[in-house]
C-alpha cells in the first residue's frame, strides 16, 4: 500500500494560511501598514478603489530592501523580527510571524518596489498566487510600495463572501485609523477611488484624534495618565455628556499594539458608572506601556487579542486613571469636606468659616410659612394672614422644625394622569383584558386566558411590518419640523451611505451633510420617538451588534434592529384599546408564537390546566 502522508506544495499551504491572516481587504491593509511602520517610515500613504478588492496599495518612505531580502519576505516564516524562541517574550515590532506576506501573494496579484538608501537601483517583483512573475532592477526612490491587486482573484468562492464596497471600504477605515492613531508622529494620506478621505500630518495624539474624528472633539478631551512601577497609561477620554449611542470609538493600544479588550472595556465603564447612560459609549484612546514579558501577543493570527500575566492589577490601574481624570476635569462631585464629622473642629472653631458655611447652606434653613389658619385648606391659608406674621415666619432665625410638614402648591403640572379603569373592570383586574406589571398583558377568551409579553409581541409586528417595507420600497415618512445633524466616525458614516436605500424604503430621509455628518429630514411616521438623533444612532449601533453575532441579510438585519428599538417595552402603560390591537395584530402576523429573537410572545392557560392549580 503506498503512503498516504504528504507535504502540501508551498502554495496551497500558503492558501490554507491565507484563510485566517487574510480574512477580508482590511486584513491586507493592516498587515501592509504595520510592516511600514516597522520599517521606520515617516509618511505612508494608502490608496484603495472598489473597497479594496481591485486595488490597495501602500507607499513608505521606510528603509527599503535589498534584492535577496524583496524576494524572501514572499517565503513563508520568512521574518526579520525574530531570530530565537527568546525573542517571542520581547517582541516589540508588529510583525513577527513571518506569514503575511506570504499570504496576501498566495491570493491576489501583488508588485512590489522597494530600494534602500545605500543601494543605487531598486528591485521590483511581480507576484500572482505564489508564482514568481518578475523580478528584476528598477529606478525608484528610497521606500517601499506594494499593490495588492484583485484580493481573492484565484478563490472565487471567498471573493463571493465579500461585502458591499462601501461596507469593505469601512473595515478598511477602521484598520486605517487605529494604525494612524498608534503613530501619531507619522504622516498618513488615505484616497478611496481617487478621493482623499484622510490628509493626516504628523503631530501630538490630540491634533491626530482632531484629524480623525473631527474638530467637534478640541473641547471634549480629558487628559488620562497614570504611572505605576510595572504600566504606565496615557490618553485622552470623552467627557461624558459626549458619550454616544454608538460604538467604535473606543481604542486600547498595548506598546502601541491595537488591542480589543472586553475585560479592559468593562473597567473604562464602571469608571464611567453613574456619569452616562447603561446604552451609551464614551470615547476614549488609551496607550498602556507594559514589559513585554508579561504579556503574550501569540495568541490569534490577526494579533488583536493578547494575554496579560495579571489582569486583575490591569484592570484596577485602568479603572483607577480613568476616574482619576474625570475627577481632576471636575466631571465627579466633589465631597464636601466641611460637613465631614471628622474635621468639624477645624471650622467650629473659625467665625469666619461658620458664617460662610451659614451663607452657603441657607437654603436649607429655609421653610415655607407656618399656616395660622388650619381650618382653610391650600395655598388660600396665604392670604389669610396679615404681614407681620408672614414677616416672622420667614426669618431664618426663626426657623419651623425639620419635622413640620411643608406647604405644597397644587398644580395639574404635578399630578399624574388618573388611571381610567377598563370596561367592566373591578379592583382585582376582573376586566376581559387587563396590563400585569406594565410588562404583560392578560386576556380572556372562551377557552381560558392568554399572556401576552407585550414586547416580544410587538417586535413581532414591527418585523414583519418593516419587512414587508423594505421588499415594497413603500415606508411612510413623517417630515422633521427641526431637521437635526448627526456626526458620525468614517465607519459609520460610510455605512449610512450603503445603507441609504433600504432607510429611505423604512421612512428614513438622510442626506449627506459635510463631512461623516448626516442631515435628518424625516423618519418613519409610525415611530414614537423623543430624539430623532437618538433613533439614528440606537439603529446603528444594533445593526452592527446584529451584523456581529448573527449571519443575517442587510434587510433582514434593518428590520429586525429597528423593531428591537421601537417596539413597546416594559413599563410602558397601555390603555384598553391599544391592548386589543396589539393581541389583534400579533395573530395577523405569518409567524405570531414567536419574536425574531425567538423568545415566545405569547402563553395560552386552558380552563382545564387552571384547575388542576387548584386539585
Amino acid at each position: 500500500m503506498n503512503d498516504l502522508i504528504q507535504l502540501l506544495p508551498d502554495a496551497i499551504a500558503n492558501q490554507i494560511a491565507a484563510g485566517e491572516v487574510v480574512q477580508r481587504p482590511a486584513s491586507a491593509l493592516k498587515e501592509l501598514l504595520e510592516n511600514a511602520i516597522d520599517a521606520k517610515a515617516r509618511n505612508i500613504s494608502v490608496v484603495v478603489k472598489e473597497g479594496g478588492k481591485s486595488l490597495i496599495q501602500v507607499v513608505d518612505d521606510g528603509m527599503g530592501m535589498s534584492i535577496t531580502d524583496a524576494r524572501m519576505c514572499f517565503e513563508r516564516h520568512a521574518t526579520s523580527k525574530i531570530r530565537k524562541s527568546d525573542d517571542l517574550f520581547a517582541i516589540r515590532t508588529h510583525g513577527f510571524r513571518g506569514e503575511a506576506m506570504a499570504s496576501i501573494a498566495a491570493v491576489a496579484q501583488v508588485e512590489m518596489k522597494t530600494k534602500r538608501s545605500e543601494d543605487e537601483l531598486g528591485t521590483v517583483i511581480v507576484i500572482e498566487g505564489s508564482s514568481v512573475k518578475k523580478q528584476e532592477p528598477v529606478v525608484f526612490r528610497e521606500g517601499t510600495s506594494i499593490s495588492v491587486k484583485n484580493l481573492f482573484f484565484n478563490v472565487p468562492a471567498r471573493r463571493n463572501f465579500l461585502k458591499s464596497n462601501a461596507v469593505e471600504t469601512r473595515h478598511l477605515v477602521e484598520e486605517f485609523q487605529r494604525v494612524a492613531l498608534a503613530y501619531p508622529e507619522v504622516a498618513f494620506t488615505f484616497h478611496q477611488n481617487d478621493m482623499e478621505l484622510f490628509n493626516l500630518d504628523s503631530g501630538k495624539l490630540s491634533k491626530r484624534i482632531l484629524g480623525i474624528f473631527g474638530k467637534q472633539y478640541r473641547n471634549q478631551l480629558i487628559v488620562c495618565q497614570e504611572e505605576s512601577p510595572h504600566i504606565s497609561i496615557k490618553g485622552y477620554i470623552g467627557k461624558p455628556e459626549q458619550a454616544k449611542r454608538t460604538r467604535g470609538e473606543q481604542y486600547f493600544f498595548v506598546n502601541n499594539r491595537f488591542i480589543k479588550s472586553n475585560y479592559l472595556h468593562h473597567a473604562v465603564m464602571n469608571a464611567f458608572e453613574a456619569l452616562i447612560g447603561s446604552d451609551q459609549h464614551p470615547f476614549y484612546v488609551l496607550f498602556l506601556t507594559i514589559d513585554p514579558k508579561h504579556i503574550d501577543i501569540n495568541v490569534h493570527p490577526t494579533k488583536t487579542e493578547i494575554k496579560f500575566d495579571d489582569e486583575r492589577t490591569i484592570y484596577g490601574v485602568v479603572r483607577s486613571a480613568v476616574k482619576q481624570a474625570l475627577g481632576a476635569h471636575h466631571v465627579v462631585p466633589m465631597i464636601d469636606f466641611s460637613q465631614d464629622v471628622n474635621i468639624a473642629d477645624t471650622w467650629e472653631k473659625d467665625e469666619a468659616k461658620r458664617q460662610e458655611l451659614r451663607s452657603e447652606n441657607d437654603y436649607r434653613t429655609y421653610r415655607g410659612p407656618s399656616l395660622l389658619n388650619k381650618g382653610v385648606k391650600g395655598w388660600e391659608q396665604l392670604f389669610q394672614q396679615n404681614p407681620e406674621d408672614l414677616a416672622l415666619q420667614f426669618d431664618p432665625d426663626k426657623a419651623p422644625p425639620e419635622e413640620e410638614q411643608l406647604l405644597t402648591f397644587p398644580s395639574k403640572a404635578n399630578q399624574r394622569e388618573a388611571v381610567q379603569p377598563l370596561p367592566g373592570q373591578g379592583p382585582l383586574g376582573s376586566g376581559k383584558t387587563f396590563q400585569v406589571e406594565q410588562a404583560y398583558i392578560v386576556a380572556q377568551t372562551s377557552s381560558g386566558l392568554l399572556i401576552f409579553d407585550q414586547q416580544a409581541a410587538h417586535q413581532r409586528i414591527l418585523y414583519e411590518q418593516y419587512l414587508r417595507q423594505l421588499e415594497q420600497s413603500g415606508g411612510a415618512s413623517q417630515q422633521c419640523l427641526f431637521p437635526q445633524t448627526i456626526h458620525l466616525s468614517p465607519a459609520d458614516f460610510a455605512l449610512v451611505m450603503d445603507l441609504k436605500e433600504e432607510l429611505n424604503d423604512l421612512g428614513f430621509q438622510l442626506t449627506a451633510f459635510g463631512q461623516h455628518s448626516v442631515l435628518i429630514n424625516g423618519v418613519p411616521a409610525d415611530v414614537s420617538i423623543a430624539s430623532e438623533k437618538v433613533l439614528v444612532e440606537e439603529l446603528l449601533e444594533q445593526f452592527k451588534h446584529f451584523k456581529q453575532e448573527l449571519s443575517l441579510g442587510r434587510k433582514e438585519n434593518l428590520a429586525r434592529s429597528l423593531a428591537k428599538k421601537t417596539s413597546i417595552k416594559r413599563g410602558d402603560p397601555l390603555k384598553y384599546q391599544e391592548m386589543e390591537n396589539l393581541a389583534g395584530q400579533l395573530f395577523a402576523c405569518q409567524n405570531p408564537n414567536y419574536s425574531p429573537e425567538g423568545i415566545k410572545t405569547f402563553v395560552k392557560l386552558d380552563l382545564s390546566k387552571i384547575e388542576q392549580f387548584f386539585h
